[in-house]
């Protein structure tokens, strides 16, 4: 009997119309906390955020209006709404880095520049922690850059083979129920450079 493959993540496709919906920071983050710490409500994640609940409340409307969160009503008493990320993640429409609409651009980038700072963010936090985990931990972890010479089709390739085999680790059935397995963070940033 073979061991049960790993799911590939339910990926919300961002277009140009959908890519609108998001195009705010606050809903960058809104988003990014569902994802990470679950099911919440507006109060709840105004608090986390440092913003007042009737900003998260609008902007968790509009972020359920173009599909990236929804209702989780099973975590509700009485009046509380209770939201929760519709998809494990985001994939990017190829044509969407090519629009020549302004709007569209502007919006890429603001969201490109939030997933920069994301995971400025979260690497900038491991070093500033990695002291209070396991020694196992530490020898685990990686801070490496690359600097190779590759054209257009080879650079798609790498992050092609790169992105298959983070997924043959995703939701390992053997990890699953190990105490020693922890929610791991893979970034990887591929882009050419000018050199003098």
């Amino acid at each position: 009997m073979s061991e049960p493959q790993p799911q590939k993540p339910n990926l919300h496709h961002l277009n140009a119309r959908s890519l609108r919906g998001l195009a705010h920071p606050l809903r960058v983050q809104l988003l990014t906390a569902l994802r990470f710490g679950g099911p919440a409500t507006a109060s709840q994640l105004a608090g986390k955020l440092g913003e007042s609940s009737g900003a998260t409340s609008y902007h968790l409307r509009q972020l359920a209006a173009y599909g990236f969160v929804e209702d989780a009503p099973e975590h509700g008493k009485g009046r509380e709404r209770w939201w929760r990320a519709a998809h494990d993640g985001l994939a990017f429409d190829d044509e969407l880095f090519t629009d020549t609409d302004p709007a569209v651009r502007g919006a890429l980038d603001m969201l490109m520049h939030e997933v920069a700072t994301r995971h400025t963010q979260e690497l900038s936090t491991w070093l500033g922690n990695r002291h209070t985990w396991p020694e196992e931990w530490i020898h685990a972890s990686d801070l490496s850059d690359m600097t190779l010479r590759l054209t257009p089709g080879r650079a798609r390739e790498l992050v092609a083979r790169m992105h298959a085999l983070v997924d043959e680790y995703r939701d390992l059935p053997a990890t699953a129920d190990d105490p020693d397995a922890e929610r791991v963070r893979v970034h990887t940033h591929t882009f050419p450079i000018h050199t003098d």
